[in-house]
């Protein structure tokens, strides 16, 4: 039983029988003598996709779900579901692409490093890793001198959605990208 002071992102929790991943903490210092830090918390409802807010003192215990932890590959899209396969075991589970319409950016066939959350034989969410290398499916070609200035050019990556890229990268070039700002970091 964590205590509310040390949560931190990714952990998942029960809150009337339902589970719930700590998406972001944020913790507030009240100014008057003797008051105990509160911690803001945004957690998301991994059934129900909803967001919920609560706060807590530093020293309230919270109960964390009966879940587990997998590494999972991304296989397929068979339909209206996306196929993710466990390394450890190759069990494949099948979800819907509504419940996962958020990482279709990112997710290329092969992608590796994915975290899934299981409870029951059941993936409630995926974790996308820090970084994805994609490729550039389309963009304006590259300008002469373009490396001297910061500007940048819209570039569609192969699996569908647009990044803003300095000017000189090119279309077929593999570039890495941060999920969590889904921003280009750097050429491959």
């Amino acid at each position: 039983m964590p205590k509310a002071s040390e949560l931190k992102r990714g952990v998942v929790i029960d809150i009337n029988g339902v589970p719930h991943a700590v998406k972001n903490v944020e913790a507030k210092s009240p100014s008057s003598r003797g008051a105990t830090t509160l911690y803001k918390i945004r957690f998301k409802n991994l059934v129900t996709g909803q967001k919920l807010d609560e706060s807590y003192k530093s020293d309230e215990f919270l109960t964390e779900a009966d879940c587990e932890r997998a590494s999972v590959q991304y296989s397929y899209k068979d339909g209206d579901n996306i196929v993710f396969m466990n390394s450890d075991d190759y069990s494949q589970y099948e979800v819907a692409i509504d419940d996962v319409e958020d990482l279709m950016a990112y997710l290329s066939e092969g992608l590796e490093g994915l975290t899934a959350i299981i409870m029951n034989d059941v993936i409630l969410s995926v974790e996308l890793p820090q970084t994805v290398d994609l490729e550039i499916a389309d963009t304006t070609p590259a300008t002469k001198g373009a490396t001297a200035t910061g500007r940048t050019k819209p570039a569609q990556l192969v699996t569908g959605a647009e990044v803003q890229v300095p000017e000189y990268i090119e279309t077929g070039a593999t570039i890495r990208i941060n999920t969590g700002t889904g921003k280009f970091m750097s050429r491959v």
